[in-house]
């Protein structure tokens, strides 16, 4: 998939066939087998905002594949391997392409027994949701602590961690647009399902003490409620901005009762916190919990869903297998 911009600034997307001369410099060249399309890619391929920083780009933010060739020593011809963040589908080509060339840093081998579809399926959605779980875990938040709110239940973060959250004891509220959904949610590990509408709009500085922690997938006034509504000593991790990216919030729930907000950024994160994430997601979610989240759509039909995953009319994960 290449994007290029137009004479007025609006960007083009298509499939395109490239030689391999046209691939950036890299120390690793990765045949890839499957890449994800995830809110950030939809961003891109659509031009609904800027965080492509120069064209021609590759849009995929993460992907799966096999060594090809390596000019460092950790790789050999042949490892499987991941990829998700690193600027890659922003300032690199990324992964919805046959071939990716990118930096040998930025790769993790594919965890042992995870299939490529399966670590597609979690691509960095489920990669982030891992980093908030494990993130509420370092600041004690145990089982029997109380009800944990996951907001943007439905996208792809938030309904892998309500099955992350749920498997390792918590008791899940998942917070949604479309009660439809309910049935999935509760699938998934959801005890209770709340009204996203209850969140969306200004609130009350501080309000009844309904959370002993939650993942805040959307930003905005939603995530000001949240804080509001933790109980004290609650921890909040913010990983996302669906809503939008201001926070109209007060210092009350944290001076009055303790609460802790943690920042979730899946893009930077050093290596040796994305190989335990990927080493607790291979050993904690189930294959068939990850099959029942995801679609699987060839590279065509990716294009064509990014303005629906806008839209917010995609549930769970979409893997793109690339022929």
């Amino acid at each position: 998939m290449h994007l290029t911009k137009d004479g007025e600034g609006r960007t083009r997307a298509e499939l395109r066939t490239l030689t391999p001369d046209a691939l950036p410099e890299g120390e690793v060249l990765v045949k890839v087998s499957h890449s994800t399309l995830n809110y950030k890619d939809a961003l891109a391929i659509t031009g609904s905002s800027p965080v492509v920083r120069s064209f021609p780009m590759v849009p995929g933010i993460d992907f799966v594949g096999t060594v090809e060739r390596s000019a460092d020593p950790r790789y050999q011809v042949g490892d499987a391997v991941l990829l998700n963040g690193w600027g890659v589908g922003e300032a690199h080509w990324g992964g919805l392409a046959g071939y990716a060339s990118v930096r040998a840093d930025w790769l993790i081998p594919l965890p042992h027994g995870m299939s490529p579809a399966h670590a597609m399926a979690i691509g960095t959605a489920g990669y982030t949701a891992m980093l908030c779980v494990m993130a509420l875990q370092a600041h004690g938040v145990a089982p029997g602590a109380g009800p944990v709110l996951v907001t943007g239940a439905n996208g792809g973060v938030g309904s892998i961690a309500i099955a992350l959250l749920a498997r390792a004891g918590h008791l899940v509220t998942a917070s949604t647009g479309r009660r439809e959904e309910e049935p999935h949610l509760r699938a998934l590990g959801a005890s209770a399902i709340m009204d996203r509408n209850l969140l969306s709009n200004a609130g009350k500085p501080l309000q009844k003490e309904n959370w002993a922690a939650a993942v805040d997938c959307v930003g905005s006034h939603t995530l000001a409620n949240v804080l509001a509504g933790t109980r004290y000593g609650g921890v909040v991790a913010a990983c996302g901005l669906a809503q939008g990216m201001d926070l109209p919030a007060t210092v009350a729930p944290f001076i009055l009762r303790g609460v802790s907000l943690i920042g979730i950024d899946s893009v930077q994160a050093p290596r040796e916190r994305r190989l335990q994430a990927w080493q607790r997601l291979a050993r904690d979610l189930p294959a068939d919990v990850l099959d029942s989240n995801t679609r699987t759509v060839s590279l065509p039909d990716a294009l064509a869903l990014a303005p629906e995953l806008l839209a917010g009319k995609i549930r769970g994960r979409v893997v793109v297998q690339i022929d």
